[in-house]
């Protein structure tokens, strides 16, 4: 049976189980489009609400720091990257804390899950099909998304490599369920987390949606 199907991997720390049970909820590319451009503004407006509402100081950096030191234990390299973005992100809803305050703050936050959230929704009612990975393991969804979309497509070295990245990606015959930060580096450079991590991957995230999908046959005859 597939690790994705049990709830994502035999550990903290599996990396391998975490991607494929996320990933096997997002195949779809225009879902997966969908999450690449809304997970992480979510990520950012939840620090902002920390910042306005937390009981205590520095609630919003211990929570960039909690995301920031996990993603760099899953991967050192990717992690390193996933980090940096959680700092900016606690950085940037700080400074919009200090500017809009309380009485508007609240609202650009309310206004930006609320949309987030819905095209998410749409993404996977629509065209994945398929309820969101936060139904079946609710910590490991929240914790797994923002990494998810960043192995999905890094914008700082998509922005720098688009067009010989695409040809090699094309050339290469590259799936749209592996990660493109992951992708890039491997095309460029060799790198993977840790030898056959592609292959191990994809094979259990197809393995999920075919058990998936065997379940949802037997349930509709």
């Amino acid at each position: 049976m597939a690790k994705p199907s049990g709830g994502g991997g035999g550990g903290l720390l599996d990396l391998e189980g975490h991607y494929a049970f996320y990933g096997a909820y997002h195949s779809n590319p225009v879902n997966v489009g969908i999450h690449e451009l809304f997970v992480w503004p979510i990520l950012l407006t939840a620090f902002l609400l920390l910042h306005l509402t937390a009981p205590f100081a520095h609630a919003a950096g211990i929570g960039a720091a909690v995301y920031g030191t996990y993603y760099f234990l899953l991967d050192r390299r990717a992690g390193a990257l996933a980090a940096l973005l959680c700092f900016l992100c606690w950085a940037a809803s700080g400074a919009l804390a200090a500017r809009l305050g309380f009485s508007v703050g609240w609202k650009v936050v309310f206004v930006a899950q609320l949309f987030c959230w819905t095209m998410q929704f749409i993404g996977h009612g629509v065209f994945e099909k398929r309820a969101p990975a936060l139904l079946d393991n609710l910590v490991q969804a929240f914790l797994m998304a923002p990494f998810f979309v960043l192995l999905e497509v890094n914008f700082c070295v998509a922005v720098v490599f688009w067009l010989p990245c695409c040809l090699r990606l094309i050339d290469n015959k590259i799936t749209s369920r592996q990660s493109c930060l992951f992708q890039i580096l491997h095309t460029f450079g060799g790198y993977e987390p840790y030898p056959g991590f592609h292959d191990k991957v994809s094979k259990m995230i197809e393995e999920a949606r075919k058990e998936w999908e065997d379940k949802n046959s037997k349930k509709s005859s």
